[in-house]
C-alpha cells in the first residue's frame, strides 16, 4: 500500500496535462512514495461485515527526480529506495539483495520505468479535479 506525493513542480505539470499531452515532465519533477504492508482489519465500525485492508508495517520510501545533467543515462530520472527497519526505527538504502535489487547509483529504478516510456517513464496518474 503506497501513499505517493509530488512537489509542486510535479503537480502544476500534471494539472498542465503531463505525460497525457505527450510532453515530458519539467526539470524538478519529483515524486515521494511512502510504502506499507497491507493489513486486514475486521474491527467495527468500517469492517463489520468485510475485512478492509489499511496500512500496516512501515515498508520503504522511495524518491524520484527529474534532473537530466544529473541522470543522463535514465532518461533525466534519478531514483532511490530507503528500506525501513522497524526494530531499530531506521531507513537504510536498499540493496542488491532487495526485491527488486537496487545498487547506488541512482538507476535502481530506471530498468522498471521503461514499462511507462509513453508517459515519460511515470506510472503514477494525476487525478482530474
Amino acid at each position: 500500500m503506497r501513499l505517493i506525493v509530488a512537489n509542486p513542480v510535479m503537480i502544476t505539470a500534471y494539472k498542465e496535462g503531463i505525460p497525457g499531452n505527450g510532453k515530458p515532465f519539467p526539470e524538478g519533477s519529483k515524486i515521494a512514495k511512502i510504502e506499507w504492508r497491507p493489513k486486514k482489519i475486521t474491527d467495527p465500525p468500517f469492517s463489520a461485515g468485510v475485512p478492509d485492508t489499511v496500512p500496516g508495517e512501515l515498508f520503504a520510501v522511495e524518491f524520484i527526480e527529474k534532473d537530466s545533467k544529473r541522470f543522463p543515462d535514465t532518461h533525466g530520472w534519478g531514483y532511490g529506495t530507503f528500506e525501513y527497519d522497524g526494530a531499530s526505527g531506521t531507513f537504510t538504502p536498499a540493496t542488491l539483495a532487495s526485491k527488486p535489487p537496487q545498487g547506488h547509483d541512482a538507476k535502481c529504478g530506471a530498468a522498471c520505468h521503461v514499462l511507462a516510456a509513453s508517459k515519460d517513464y511515470i506510472f503514477t496518474e494525476y487525478a482530474k479535479r
